[in-house]
C-alpha cells in the first residue's frame, strides 16, 4: 500500500506528522512505500532527530504550505507547490493510493475535487466523522465539506456514508437518519423535507429523522446532513467529551475518598477515555473523490497521524470507492426518469 503524508499540514507539523509516520512504519508491514511531502531539510531532521529510516520512506519536497488563514480555492491557484497539492498529485498521478492531510481542510477538500475531481455520478463530496456511542459506532456525514448541498446531494452523502459504515465498520445494513428538529415526518425546513422525502424513496435503511439526542440513546449507523450542521455537530460533540472528561477529573481529585474510588475504577475510565478520544479514529475520510483522503484533525498528535495512515490503509483494503460507485449507480437505476415521470402525469 503506498500512501502521501501532507508532512506540513497542522499545528505541530512537521513533528508530530513526521512521528506518526514512524510510528506507521513500525506497526503496519502493508505499507510499501510512505511518500513524506513538504520541505525536505525540516522532514530530514524530523527523521534524524528520531534516528530513523527505511527503505520505504520517500521524500517529495514542496516549497509551500498552506496557512489556515489562506482561502480553499485560493489555495489550489496561488501555492501550486504546496504540501497537499503535491500530495494529491501523488495520488492523482497513480503513485499514491492514498493522501492523508492534517492541514487546512478547506484547502485540502478543494484541492482533491479540483484535481481528482468526484467518482461517476457523485456531484459533491463529502466529510465523514466515525463518532462512538455506547453501544455502537456511527457516521455523521457531511462533517464540513459541503455546507449548502442540494437534498439529492444529501442522498448522495447517505449512500456514501453507508457504503464507509458497511466496508469499513463491518455493519451489513446500516440504518440511516436524517438530522432535523424532530422525528416527526412533518418536522424540518424544506430543504430537510424534500431530502427526507428522497431518503424515504431511495432504498436504503432510511430510520427517519433524529435528533441531537438520538445519535446516542437511539443511535443509527449514519447520521446525514448538510455540512454546516455536521461541522457544528461534530465540533461541539468533541468539546463535550472533553469537558466532560475534565470536570469528571477535577470532582475526582477533591478528597482522598473520591481518588481512591477513581483508583479502583481506573480500569473503566481509561476505557471510556480511549473510546472518546479523537486519536483513536485518527481522522476522517473524504468521501465521493476519485481517490482516497484522509483529513485529520490540525492539532493531531504521533497517533493520531498514524491512525490517519491505517484508516488510508483500510480504505485501499477495502475498495470503499468501487463499492461507493457501485452503490449509487444502483440508486439512480431505479430512479424514475425526468421524461417517464413528465409521461406518467401527463393527460
Amino acid at each position: 500500500m503506498r500512501i502521501a503524508l501532507d508532512a506540513m499540514g497542522g499545528d505541530f507539523a512537521p513533528q508530530n506528522l513526521v512521528e506518526g509516520a514512524v510510528l506507521a512504519l513500525r506497526e503496519y508491514d502493508a505499507l510499501t512505500k510512505l511518500f513524506l511531502v513538504g520541505d525536505q531539510p525540516r522532514i530530514e531532521a524530523e527523521l534524524k532527530r528520531l534516528a530513523f529510516s527505511d527503505p520505504r520512506i520517500e521524500l517529495v519536497h514542496a516549497s509551500q504550505v498552506v496557512d489556515m488563514t489562506d482561502g480553499a480555492a485560493e489555495s489550489v491557484r496561488k501555492k501550486r507547490d504546496s504540501s497537499i497539492s503535491r500530495a494529491v498529485e501523488l495520488v492523482k498521478s497513480g503513485q499514491a493510493q492514498a493522501l492523508v492531510s492534517a492541514g487546512h481542510t478547506g484547502a485540502a477538500v478543494a484541492t482533491c475535487h479540483i484535481k481528482l475531481r468526484t467518482l461517476p455520478e457523485i456531484e459533491r463530496p463529502a466529510i465523514g466523522a466515525v463518532i462512538p456511542t455506547e453501544t455502537n459506532y456511527f457516521v455523521i456525514i457531511d462533517a464540513g465539506a459541503n455546507i449548502s448541498p442540494t437534498p439529492e446531494q444529501l442522498v448522495q452523502s447517505a449512500i456514501m456514508g453507508a457504503a464507509y459504515s458497511k466496508h469499513i465498520l463491518g455493519y451489513q445494513n446500516p440504518s440511516i437518519g436524517l438530522m432535523s428538529i424532530g422525528t416527526e415526518d412533518v418536522k424540518g425546513n424544506d430543504f430537510t423535507k424534500k431530502a427526507f422525502e428522497l431518503l424515504k424513496n431511495s432504498g436504503l435503511n432510511f430510520r427517519g429523522n433524529v435528533e441531537g439526542h438520538d445519535m446516542f440513546d437511539n443511535p443509527v449507523e449514519v447520521v446525514v446532513c448538510d455540512g454546516f450542521v455536521g461541522n457544528i455537530v461534530l465540533k461541539s460533540i468533541e468539546a463535550t467529551a472533553t469537558a466532560v472528561l475534565h470536570w469528571l477529573k477535577s470532582e475526582l481529585l477533591r478528597s482522598p475518598v473520591r481518588m481512591a474510588g477513581a483508583w479502583l475504577a481506573r480500569g473503566a475510565f481509561r476505557t471510556i477515555k480511549k473510546k472518546a478520544s479523537p486519536d483513536e479514529y485518527g481522522g476522517m475520510p473524504l468521501l465521493g473523490v476519485d481517490g482516497i483522503c484522509i483529513i485529520a484533525h490540525g492539532g493531531s498528535s504521533p497517533t493520531a497521524v498514524k491512525n490517519a495512515i491505517r484508516q488510508g490503509a483500510e480504505s485501499i483494503r477495502n475498495q470503499v470507492n468501487p463499492h461507493i460507485i457501485e452503490e449509487v449507480r444502483r440508486y439512480n437505476a431505479q430512479r424514475p426518469s425526468p421524461t417517464a415521470s413528465l409521461t406518467q402525469h401527463a393527460p
